[in-house]
């Protein structure tokens, strides 16, 4: 067990603040997934749907949009006929990694407790 120093009243309060920043501009179920889908290789809307199961059409334009707002994601509008949209994850989307690789950790983690409860 590793033992560490109790962070200062200001340090908490800072760390409150950014863990609140972090988590409205990735709120929700969804952003992460689609985030991480597109990390793996650049698609069009339906071959994001079809990678992130259960999200709703409807749902992934809005996170699509919140993702470029936030500049997670660039969508790339070919002139062709139809008009061709390719979306990509940008380098900044990258420094999700860290985030994303200790969610994966923890939910394996998670899931493998859950699992030794139910035997139990």
């Amino acid at each position: 067990m590793i033992t560490a120093e109790i962070p200062a009243k200001k340090e908490c309060e800072s760390s409150l603040k950014n863990v609140l920043d972090a988590l409205y501009v990735l709120h929700g179920r969804w952003k992460l997934p689609v985030v991480l889908s597109l990390v793996q290789k650049s698609k069009r809307f339906n071959e994001i749907q079809n990678a992130v199961i259960g999200i709703s059409p409807k749902v992934l334009a809005n996170e699509l949009k919140d993702l470029e707002q936030n500049e997670f994601i660039k969508r790339n509008v070919y002139p062709t006929t139809p008009v061709t949209i390719i979306y990509e994850a940008t380098e900044y989307s990258l420094t999700l990694k860290n985030v994303l690789y200790e969610l994966d950790a923890w939910g394996e983690q998670h899931r493998e407790r859950i699992k030794q409860s139910m035997r139990s």
